[in-house]
């Protein structure tokens, strides 16, 4: 089954443009499939986050924001597979599987609620037989130590705070399909 539909454009394509910084990833890459093990569980995946290091950011960035989001949902409004707010400027790394982590395990950072109603990574699922979907991978450089959030605040709201304090904006873009 495809679900007939325009191509979503790419999330940081209609927001402000800012500069970019270097992020590599051990278990995902640009344009290629996820392995199964970073889908979610309710595809045979493990919901596992993946490996993630970023380098060469502004020197004043004082936080990160990490997120995932799926602009091919067919939703109308995408559907965020992860946020994970306030770490500190030396965290430049997450390992695999930090995606359950929070408190002092990551600096204070937290996740908020993804759009599947939990919070953490929620890992690829795509409608079976559905082309292949964008997993927009992205860490956000900040101009402030910490968002005024609390882990209640939607993605929604997280972004929009991210447009007013992103200094800068690493991004890899892996893909994920389940065939019929």
């Amino acid at each position: 089954m495809t679900l007939e539909r325009p191509i979503a454009p790419d999330p940081y394509e209609v927001l402000p443009t800012v500069p970019s910084f270097t992020l590599t990833s051990d278990d995902v890459q640009n344009g290629e499939p996820l392995d199964a093990r970073h889908a979610h569980g309710s595809t045979g995946g493990d919901n596992v986050s993946p490996q993630l290091s970023w380098s060469d950011f502004p020197a004043e960035t004082k936080s990160f924001t990490v997120t995932c989001y799926d602009p091919d949902a067919p939703t109308g409004s995408g559907f965020w597979h992860w946020v994970l707010v306030n770490l500190p400027a030396d965290v430049t790394q997450l390992p695999t599987g930090a995606g359950g982590a929070a408190g002092t395990e990551l600096g204070g950072a937290f996740s908020v609620r993804n759009d599947y109603g939990e919070q953490g990574y929620g890992g690829a699922a795509p409608p079976a037989g559905d082309r292949p979907h964008r997993y927009v991978f992205a860490v956000h450089a900040l101009d402030v130590d910490r968002l005024d959030l609390t882990p209640e605040a939607t993605p929604a709201y997280v972004g929009f705070n991210l447009t007013f304090h992103t200094l800068a904006r690493a991004v890899i873009r892996p893909t994920y399909q389940i065939k019929d």
